[in-house]
């Protein structure tokens, strides 16, 4: 038997996101494993501020697991869901906290659905106690404030278990999204030996989303996007595009390798150069009428948060020297557009008699759904000595569970493989400190785009390397 205990278990991150992505674990597990999947020792224990009984915590569960009937057989579910209790709890208060570890059954996954300064002040609550063995701690982003914070909270966790136990969730990253990057670069001849600074011309990772704030002004108006995305999310992605070959698909090789790039990894240029900041006003997605952000229920309009953010780094390796990396990630915008692009160079030479100019030979990796695209310039129909482009593209396997699914499965199994290891979290911030600091002084401008629109037009100029 083990307990994954969630703490803010009454807010809508369990209810809505977390709950159903252990449903849909349980599920898959039984069809998979029957008799043997992590529902068959499992206990659920949920904890929160509210005065709930056991009774209201199983109403909340069963509407999260509700619906899994046609994912497959749900008897390891429904079993957790009526196995599991509520305890109202102050997580602030060490011994209080400490108390509820040690009613679990170790080990003991602890998943701290709470917001980052809460999570940090019940860690450091509990340092010098005697946690339940083999405890797991469980992180959701952001990491700390900036890189000194981080780096604190890392010396605390470090003092409760090892690094190996600490989970710093991104569920953008998950194993069908790695495991497909992975496998169209080294699984295929044709692109690895290209994939460097001889062949490629930049490279591109866009995360630009048609949802508006859709009610998270009191954690996104604090954060922005820079902060929700790029810091975080998109670090992660270019990690995983430009780190070398591991010598084994297991966790030290693979964060290791994506620890060294992102140590080799800064600001193209000045922020004024590199960076680029933006806000939607009113406008329309579809069917709806989107008010300014500015006027979004819970905004603080003084503070000047970006829901467009937009940055160029270098990666100083043999590798990547003078590939300028640009990530930018917005919101409310016209067009879903979640992808990675490898641009490469323009060949050397194009034969006399041929015609044309199809752009670039690109390479575009699609997130969630997963799909791999080839940009190629091939001769027109009809028309020999005329150049046109094609696009060639197929569809990656999906995984069958959610973000957070993938994410428990992970946590469950003692595989922290896709987590965030405590250093590379510290260099993202690093990386991103000068375009924060600029940002604040008011350095470079706010620019605005309409909702619906395809934002400001991204810029082909970049930084010297």
């Amino acid at each position: 038997m083990a307990t994954l205990l969630v703490l803010g278990a009454s807010g809508d991150l369990a209810a809505r996101l977390l709950l159903p992505g252990l449903a849909r674990l349980l599920v898959s597990d039984r069809r998979e494993d029957p008799g043997h999947g992590h529902g068959s020792s499992l206990q659920l224990v949920g904890a929160g501020s509210e005065d709930w009984d056991d009774d209201r915590w199983r109403e909340v569960v069963a509407g999260a697991f509700s619906g899994l009937d046609e994912h497959g057989d749900t008897a390891a579910a429904d079993a957790v869901r009526d196995g599991s209790r509520y305890a109202q709890v102050d997580v602030t208060d060490p011994d209080a906290l400490l108390d509820l570890l040690q009613s679990c059954t170790a080990p003991v996954a602890v998943y701290f659905a709470l917001p980052p300064a809460v999570t940090a002040r019940a860690c450091r609550g509990l340092v010098g106690k005697d946690l339940p063995e083999s405890t797991r701690l469980v992180m959701e982003k952001p990491f700390g404030s900036d890189e000194a914070s981080a780096h604190e909270l890392n010396e605390v966790v470090a003092q409760l278990v090892p690094e190996e136990h600490v989970h710093r969730v991104d569920h953008f990253l998950g194993t069908s999204t790695v495991l497909g990057t992975l496998g169209v670069r080294f699984a295929n001849r044709l692109f690895e030996p290209t994939w460097n600074a001889g062949h490629v011309e930049r490279v591109d990772v866009f995360y630009d989303e048609d949802l508006a704030l859709e009610g998270r002004a009191r954690y996104y108006d604090k954060a922005g996007a820079l902060v929700d995305m790029v810091q975080s999310h998109l670090l992660q992605v270019l990690a995983v595009l430009a780190m070398d070959a591991p010598a084994a698909l297991d966790e030290r090789e693979f964060r290791d390798r994506k620890a060294q790039v992102l140590r080799a990894t800064r600001l193209a240029g000045p922020p004024a150069e590199a960076s680029r900041r933006a806000r939607y006003t009113a406008g329309r997605i579809g069917e709806r009428d989107l008010p300014d952000y500015a006027a979004e229920d819970g905004v603080d309009p003084d503070r000047g948060t970006e829901t467009l953010a937009e940055v160029v780094l270098h990666v100083d390796t043999w590798r990547w020297a003078g590939v300028p990396f640009r990530l930018r990630s917005g919101k409310a915008l016209g067009r879903a557009r979640k992808e990675a692009v490898i641009t490469f160079k323009p060949v050397p030479h194009l034969l006399t008699g041929l015609h044309g100019n199809p752009g670039p030979t690109r390479l575009r990796l699609g997130f969630k759904p997963n799909s791999v695209s080839v940009d190629l310039a091939v001769n027109a129909e009809g028309s020999p000595f005329d150049l046109e482009e094609t696009t060639l593209t197929t569809h990656l396997a999906d995984s069958q569970l959610p973000a957070y699914g993938e994410v428990l499965a992970g946590v469950l199994d003692g595989d922290p493989l896709l987590s965030v290891r405590g250093d590379t979290a510290e260099d993202c911030w690093r990386i991103l400190a000068p375009v924060i600091d600029a940002w604040r002084a008011d350095e470079v401008p706010l620019e605005t785009y309409a909702a619906g629109s395809d934002g400001p037009e991204p810029t082909d100029t970049f930084p010297a390397a």
